[in-house]
């Protein structure tokens, strides 16, 4: 699936443009509200759980991860609209991640705005957090366009997502508690994959493909396909924490640097740089430092080593290889112009 056009990511851009609307809307029409008649106490729980809920969820984002449950769907021939619950699914679920993340970091802005457990409370984020991963099973399984089998293989290949990405994140966040710096770059791509491959591509891109009755071997392909673009889209926005646009990115620049994360241009840093300089890339990402002169330095050490370019090419080529999963798959024509430019999209991106 070569490409060849001068705007490699137009086509996936397009498509996100013309289907984001439709998960706009379904998740409008659909929000989250009290099972019962809460006559009583519907205005507290309106306030302290499905109200913060809401307006997490209207917020902001792409809705990248929903989109590419569509495209899953209409890649074996299916129609979008019926895999909508499932691309919402897969927005709760990110929604969820999200809050928890930020408490888990001690983040204080999300989407330009203060963190729900900054203006909320860590009791109730946590508990809106797991709200929304209530709702995304639920979604699923009152969807009664699709059958009951369907619906618990839907449901399998959505608890094995979330269990790989709780496994990428239980690394990620105990490396940085214990202070690994012994990691390998292979470590750090283990966890990349775990964390952010299978839910921001792999299985959202098998769970549509499930829901357009596609064959084992389609579903299988796009899963595989997801992976390495999933992992491309991890590299990637690792790199533009570091060298993208700061004014883009505000107070979220270099912040993987402050929070000491393990990203594979650290990884492959420390296995290249030598002594005193290996201490003090250390001794930066122990040190929560903000300064910029401090971060600017710590990116320095970085590409002293070729750190950045390493990351850079290693993206690209993982794309490409993610490209040939799809060689002599069935699937329908136009939607592997943009399965091909959606892989172009995730290492080409700027924000």
């Amino acid at each position: 699936m070569p490409s060849n056009t001068t705007d490699k990511g137009a086509a996936f851009r397009a498509y996100l443009a013309k289907k984001r609307p439709l998960i706009e809307a379904y998740l409008s029409e659909h929000a989250p509200a009290p099972l019962g008649d809460e006559t009583v106490v519907g205005d507290d729980l309106e306030r302290y759980l499905y109200g913060p809920l809401k307006r997490f969820m209207a917020s902001g984002g792409k809705r990248t991860r929903p989109v590419l449950v569509l495209l899953g769907c209409e890649a074996v021939g299916g129609t979008a609209t019926s895999a909508l619950s499932c691309a919402c699914a897969i927005e709760d679920f990110q929604s969820a991640a999200l809050i928890h993340d930020d408490i888990a970091d001690k983040g204080t802005l999300r989407r330009g705005a203060p963190c729900m457990h900054v203006t909320e409370g860590v009791g109730i984020a946590i508990n809106v957090a797991d709200l929304a991963l209530i709702i995304a099973q639920s979604r699923i399984l009152r969807e009664r366009s699709l059958s009951p089998e369907l619906r618990v293989r839907i449901l399998e290949e959505f608890a094995a997502m979330e269990e790989r990405t709780l496994e990428g994140q239980a690394l990620d966040l105990g490396w940085v508690r214990d202070g690994r710096w012994d990691l390998s770059v292979d470590d750090y791509l283990c966890m990349a994959s775990h964390k952010t491959a299978f839910y921001s591509a792999a299985c959202p891109l098998s769970i549509g493909a499930i829901c357009g009755g596609g064959t084992d071997e389609q579903v299988e392909a796009l899963r595989t396909f997801g992976m390495g673009a999933g992992l491309a889209f991890q590299l990637q926005d690792d790199l533009l924490n570091l060298v993208g646009n700061a004014k883009t990115q505000g107070k979220d620049f270099r912040s993987d640097i402050t929070e000491g994360k393990h990203t594979m241009a650290v990884t492959w840093s420390l296995e290249r740089l030598q002594n005193s300089q290996r201490d003090e890339l250390i001794e930066i990402l122990t040190s929560h430092a903000t300064d910029a002169a401090t971060l600017e330095r710590a990116v320095g050490l970085m590409e002293s080593v070729g750190a950045i370019e390493g990351v850079r090419d290693y993206a690209h080529s993982v794309a490409e290889s993610a490209r040939r999963e799809l060689d002599g798959i069935e699937l329908a024509d136009d939607m592997c112009t943009i399965l091909d430019s959606m892989a172009d999209f995730f290492v080409e991106r700027t924000g």
